[in-house]
């Protein structure tokens, strides 16, 4: 049965139709919230609204907060985790053998230094695997589907990892779940209806990274950061971080704020495409990672993005007189290839 929906005060919203517009702040915001979801599936409307509301002034105001109480099973993350750890151990004929520049799709292995994504450092230490859209193992899909356009291609695995595959399937499953959950929120967080994003969302435009951190030690090289500052692609980031402090967030004074760590929670932070759709008012922000703490770390983001075939395109409640579109209109896929293609352009 469906849920009942939220129904909002029509003669209200048409009061304010540019709220959303001149709903801009320049926060010097002093840590990054933290957000219960523990009934992000309720079938109350005004609980739902009322989440909406939290998620709102987080977006506005710091563009990331911590979720708690999220739904992905702590044994899906530990799974994930040690496959990616047996990855990373690999030799580095191994891993090269998939390496992230064969692959039309940005698919397969980064090495250290191998992307940049702040194009006055010299490149980002850390090492990743990429992967996209698949069925669990044991489906027959070849991960190809219509519509992906510029970022259409296959995942690309390691030959004899065996035990590989299918953790981190299940785990990219299980964030995508998480990320279908946070669209109607962030739908409700805009004064849209909650199915806003449905047809936008039919083909998950997700992208996962397993990442690795090695301790970044001796005489330090300002220009060589776990992860240069840079803002996220797509709508938002879903983030499993181990304990290892390194995840810095700028705020609007030119300060970095640390990202700490908290058991049990995941970090989300919007990316490039909302603030596109918002028109800025919902903060995509430059964030960093530095891993100074003399030990290993690991983190797997899921980047989760509209079909790549939908037009970002300013929302109506979003743009004013005063606040006019700032971005010219282009496909999501055409936009992530793009920024790709800038962050691998040194290592090719």
């Amino acid at each position: 049965m469906e849920r009942p929906r939220y129904q909002r005060n029509e003669s209200s919203f048409l009061k304010r139709p540019l709220w959303l517009a001149q709903n801009r702040t320049d926060s010097t915001f002093a840590q990054i919230p933290i957000v219960n979801v523990e009934n992000i599936r309720s079938a109350n409307p005004d609980v739902r609204r009322a989440l909406a509301d939290e998620i709102r002034d987080a977006c506005i105001n710091v563009g990331f907060f911590y979720v708690k109480n999220h739904p992905i099973p702590e044994h899906t993350i530990f799974k994930a985790i040690s496959a990616s750890k047996r990855f990373f151990a690999l030799s580095a004929s191994e891993k090269e053998a998939i390496d992230i520049h064969k692959s039309s799709n940005f698919k397969g292995y980064t090495g250290l230094l191998g992307e940049n994504t702040n194009p006055e450092n010299r490149g980002d230490l850390h090492e990743g695997f990429d992967l996209g859209w698949e069925e669990k193992a044991g489906g027959s899909l070849t991960g190809l589907r219509e519509g992906d356009g510029a970022m259409s291609g296959s995942n690309v695995w390691p030959e004899g990892l065996d035990g590989f595959r299918e953790p981190v399937l299940e785990y990219y499953h299980a964030a995508l779940k998480l990320g279908k959950l946070l669209f109607p929120i962030f739908a409700l967080a805009l004064d849209l209806p909650e199915d806003f994003f449905d047809d936008k969302t039919t083909k998950p435009a997700a992208i996962m990274r397993l990442l690795y951190y090695p301790p970044q030690t001796g005489v330090v090289d300002e220009r060589v950061l776990g992860i240069g500052a840079h803002t996220d692609y797509e709508c938002f980031t879903i983030l499993w971080q181990d304990d290892v402090q390194a995840l810095q967030v700028l705020n609007n004074a030119g300060k970095w704020i640390d990202a700490v760590p908290i058991p049990g929670t995941l970090v989300v932070n919007l990316g490039d495409q909302f603030a596109r759709w918002t028109n800025d008012v919902f903060k995509s922000t430059v964030h960093r990672a530095v891993n100074r703490s003399g030990v290993e770390r690991y983190s797997i983001p899921l980047f989760f993005g509209t079909d790549y075939d939908v037009k970002l395109e300013a929302l109506p409640s979003c743009v004013d007189e005063a606040y006019p579109a700032k971005y010219e209109v282009v496909t999501a896929g055409d936009y992530v290839k793009s920024r790709l293609e800038a962050t691998y352009a040194h290592s090719k």
